[in-house]
């Protein structure tokens, strides 16, 4: 038996795959999240449910200095030059640290009647376990856990696309006119 052999059963695979798909459904809630920004960033109406199940529109608009009637005006944050934030996922790593023991069993039986005793052993062989390093296999084994299980994903922020920045353009004159 080789502890290396027994290293290949742990499904890396489907520890990898399994988080390429966790970030993957992540990158676009944070997608969805800066359109739904920028949507209330522009100034539009938004409709919002309540709590009874009904709509209503709510306004985005701020109140930023008055025009020449002394009248506040209402401005979109775009229009105030604030940009929308959108975030990518780079420099993803996965990192698990298993504890392997490896045991020998051996039985064995004694049977004593009147004056002969006999005595029986039996093997069963190796036996591998592979058990996850967690917080009760480092409490119950003394075992030192830090880091040994790590995923470690980093965010940075990017320009929203620049087709969306046209778009914006367009809708902020459309409303000029």
């Amino acid at each position: 038996m080789s502890i290396g052999r027994d290293l290949l059963n742990v499904p890396m695979g489907d520890m990898i795959r399994q988080m390429a798909l966790a970030i993957a459904d992540a990158q676009v809630a944070l997608d969805e999240a800066g359109v739904e920004t920028a949507q209330m960033m522009s100034g539009q109406p938004q409709l919002v449910e309540n709590p009874d199940g009904s709509t209503s529109e709510e306004k985005t608009t701020v109140l930023f200095g008055e025009d020449e009637d002394g009248n506040a005006q209402e401005v979109s944050m775009l229009e105030l030059g604030f940009t929308p934030t959108f975030y990518q996922f780079v420099d993803n790593l996965i990192e698990v640290k298993i504890a392997i023991k490896m045991s020998r069993e051996r039985s064995s039986t004694r049977k004593t009647s009147g004056k002969r005793t006999s005595v029986r052993f039996s093997r069963r062989g190796f036996r591998i376990t592979t058990t996850p390093v967690d917080a009760t296999y480092t409490s119950k084994y003394n075992y030192s856990a830090e880091g040994s299980s790590l995923l470690r994903s980093k965010l940075v922020p990017v320009p929203p696309p620049a087709i969306l920045e046209e778009r914006i353009r367009e809708l902020m004159n459309e409303d000029e006119l």
